[in-house]
């Protein structure tokens, strides 16, 4: 880690109340002694003396030739107790531009430099005071748009996810010392069944990385978005029950079969859940190549989706599957109600409109509650636990007694748990996950 000082901008850019400014790097106890005395403002005005660490201190800030910025509040955290762990200064001043853009011009002439994104973050991790799946955390937690998001993202930045990964860990370690004992060790200096116990510990430590594997979609749901996609033939009123699920014209409505030729999608907060809602092109034979396009996308659709809503507007007797609901549209227009199976909606009347969403709740909260032992799974830690299986499985399956290979295939694997935890890292897996996060983090 370089020892350059830097700072950012860490609230958003743009007019505001409040912005703060970061500012981390060794030995700035002089620097902040530097701009808070002599210039505190209020009726501290004449105060002299000693920076305290995470005090708050009123000031005119200056900018070195005597000019006035901005009246600020300013705050010194001492090294190690600070987020990167070095010595940190934070200038909360207006929001304004203008007022921004003079400050870090000011920072900038100061033997510093501005942060490259994630920077902070990545010296907290080389000081300790984060692991990679809390950085992983971090990333999820500044992308949260719903309460959901918030409460998953939150767990795994505070260390719930560590703990799970670090238990792992250990116990394959565990395992792997065991293992290599058994060549080294007479039977009675072992533990009676060693063989048969840390073969049990390998297939239980194989079953709940197998279990956390199945529940990506979970994550992945959670984290960018619960997909809902209305399918349907053309005509039978997909886009009028998506304005109406969406509460806005958000795509067109007519009587002309084919109408939407391209897949229109918005998000919605349902229950604290982020939701992705696309209305899809009406499946038909066509011979309209741009229709045929967005029936291609109407397949893609349907098969990244986690749930479809399957529009009719005739009295079918089709039943769904776990992944669907049927709806039966224009129910105005139909005399029986044959299907049982089926949600009858008519959005002229604003009929079935509630029960539709209450079915979609329903489905949603069983697919996506009690997550509190899921882990935030992104592409870096899906590759790394899917490495760690394979290692697991073949340990397990072609044991024949062979005590180095079974051992070489554990340390593999507790080595593929301390890439996600970051205790064994490469350059290009740290980029990758620091790069997610923003200026100032």
């Amino acid at each position: 880690m370089n020892n350059e000082t830097i700072f950012a901008l860490s609230s958003g850019f743009g007019k505001s109340g409040v912005a703060v400014i970061r500012i981390s790097g060794d030995n700035l106890h002089d620097f902040a002694t530097k701009l808070i005395f002599p210039n505190l403002g209020g009726t501290d005005r004449k105060a002299v003396g000693v920076v305290k660490p995470r005090h708050t201190y009123f000031c005119n800030l200056n900018d070195g030739t005597g000019d006035l910025i901005d009246q600020c509040i300013i705050i010194y955290f001492a090294a190690p107790h600070s987020f990167t762990g070095q010595d940190i200064i934070e200038i909360h001043s207006h929001g304004a531009p203008a007022v921004v853009n003079k400050i870090l011009n000011f920072l900038s002439t100061q033997n510093m430099r501005i942060a490259t994104p994630g920077e902070f973050s990545r010296r907290a991790f080389l000081n300790g005071k984060m692991d990679l799946t809390d950085v992983d955390g971090l990333a999820a937690l500044l992308d949260a748009q719903t309460d959901k998001q918030r409460q998953f993202a939150l767990k795994s930045m505070l260390g719930g996810d560590a703990e799970i990964y670090t238990k792992w860990r250990e116990q394959m370690i565990e395992v792997a010392a065991y293992s290599a004992a058994i060549l080294d060790y007479d039977t009675d200096d072992l533990p009676k069944n060693i063989t048969e116990k840390i073969l049990r510990k390998t297939n239980e430590l194989y079953q709940e990385i197998n279990n956390s594997l199945s529940r990506y979609n979970i994550s992945r749901a959670i984290t960018h978005g619960f997909n809902i996609a209305l399918v349907g033939e053309t005509n039978v009123g997909k886009s009028s029950i998506f304005n109406k699920l969406v509460g806005a014209n958000r795509a067109i409505v007519s009587n002309i079969p084919g109408t939407t030729r391209d897949v229109i999608s918005t998000q919605i907060d349902i229950d604290g859940y982020l939701v992705n809602l696309s209305d899809t092109a009406g499946l038909r034979e066509t011979n309209d190549q741009i229709e045929q396009m967005g029936i291609d996308r109407t397949k893609y659709e349907l098969e990244n989706a986690d749930l479809i809503l399957h529009i009719f507007c005739d009295d079918t007797n089709v039943k769904p599957d776990n992944k669907t609901i049927i709806v039966i549209n224009k129910s105005d227009e139909i005399k029986s109600r044959k299907n049982k199976n089926a949600i009858y909606t008519s959005v002229l009347n604003n009929e079935g409109i509630d029960t539709l969403l209450n079915a979609i709740r329903t489905k949603m909260h069983a697919y996506l509650d009690n997550t509190e032992n899921t882990l935030v799974i992104n592409a870096r830690t899906y590759k790394l636990l899917s490495d760690t299986k394979y290692e697991l499985e073949h340990a397990i399956e072609k044991f024949d007694g062979n005590y180095d290979i079974f051992s070489e295939h554990i340390r593999t694997a507790a080595d593929n748990i301390g890439k996600i935890l970051g205790t064994i890292t490469a350059n290009d897996v740290m980029d990758a996950t620091f790069s997610q996060l923003c200026l100032g983090k």
